[in-house]
């Protein structure tokens, strides 16, 4: 690494709206997948934090639930986690989608940064479904509600202006030490982001009310380094026998199928076998209360 008198470092949340592709840009920024993506809005439930170092640099990137008119605890407690990050950072990433800038979430982002004295980047994703006079007209319209240090206009899903992105990002970040040693991607276990598999897993795979009433908790993680395996079981928590049939399926099959793409995706992140096995389980209201929201990871 540099000097400590060059070297740059800094904490940088990524906001904005529900499902405007924070996670899919995570990914990209540090080059690994570790948010969970889905078409679904309210997807990331979670603060993620997500560490990329150079040798003249480390970021570390906290890609945040979407904002968005909370209902209900889980809701309130997403939002509060994303809010929480705007003022302990050194720089915000405020993302809105070139195709939908007039989304009514983006105004309550735009309310939230009038709060902070964070420095701001506007990141304008999807910028490959409109035309190059529609993003200069997106580009206008938010230079005119807020003052960004700079506007980076990006395609997360394709990986189109991270390299922009992080030119950018890098005379913002203050000189600092590394807060991570080199090797460090991310400050959570292995056993979070084997839950956020399989919740990922039953996002794609059911519909309706089904992956909003889910949680997923890890109940044990077990490695046999002779046999070069994990044995990891979980429990799939829904509120209602209903869901619970739903999450199952005909003779298992659901269950089955979030299984198997559940354990390939462990597999790859783990760098070993594993035996997965997942148990579903009805807790009511889960959502409503404090006390499950809290055992689950939420508060």
């Amino acid at each position: 690494m540099n000097s400590a008198t060059s070297f740059k470092s800094g904490f940088i949340s990524i906001i904005g709206a529900p499902n405007v592709g924070k996670s899919t840009l995570l990914n990209q920024l540090i080059g690994e997948k570790l948010a969970i993506i889905s078409p679904k809005p309210q997807t990331t439930r979670n603060r993620i934090l997500a560490v990329k170092t150079n040798p003249g640099f480390q970021m570390i990137f906290l890609d945040t639930p979407g904002i968005h008119q909370a209902r209900g605890n889980l809701n309130l407690a997403m939002v509060r986690t994303a809010l929480a990050t705007l003022a302990t950072v050194d720089l915000i990433l405020f993302l809105v989608e070139a195709h939908s800038p007039g989304n009514q979430s983006n105004q309550r982002v735009l309310e939230a940064l009038q709060s902070v004295e964070t420095q701001t980047l506007l990141v304008v994703n999807k910028i490959d479904l409109v035309s190059e006079e529609s993003l200069a007209r997106i580009a206008e319209r938010f230079q005119g509600l807020h003052q960004f240090k700079g506007l980076a206009r990006i395609s997360a899903l394709y990986g189109t202006g991270i390299d922009d992105l992080l030119a950018q990002i890098v005379p913002l970040l203050p000189l600092g030490p590394a807060y991570y040693p080199e090797d460090t991607l991310t400050d959570l276990p292995e056993r979070f982001f084997c839950a956020e598999i399989i919740r990922e897993k039953i996002m794609n795979l059911t519909s309706e009310e089904i992956p909003y009433a889910v949680a997923v908790t890890i109940g044990s993680f077990k490695e046999d380094e002779q046999k070069n395996l994990i044995r990891i079981q979980a429990d799939i928590h829904v509120e209602r026998p209903s869901q619970k049939g739903i999450v199952i399926g005909k003779g298992g099959s659901m269950l089955r199928e979030i299984g198997k793409q559940a354990r390939l995706d462990m597999e790859k992140l783990l760098g070993s076998r594993v035996f997965l096995e997942l148990w579903v389980r009805i807790q009511k209201k889960w959502r409503k209360d404090p006390r499950a929201l809290k055992e689950f990871g939420y508060q």
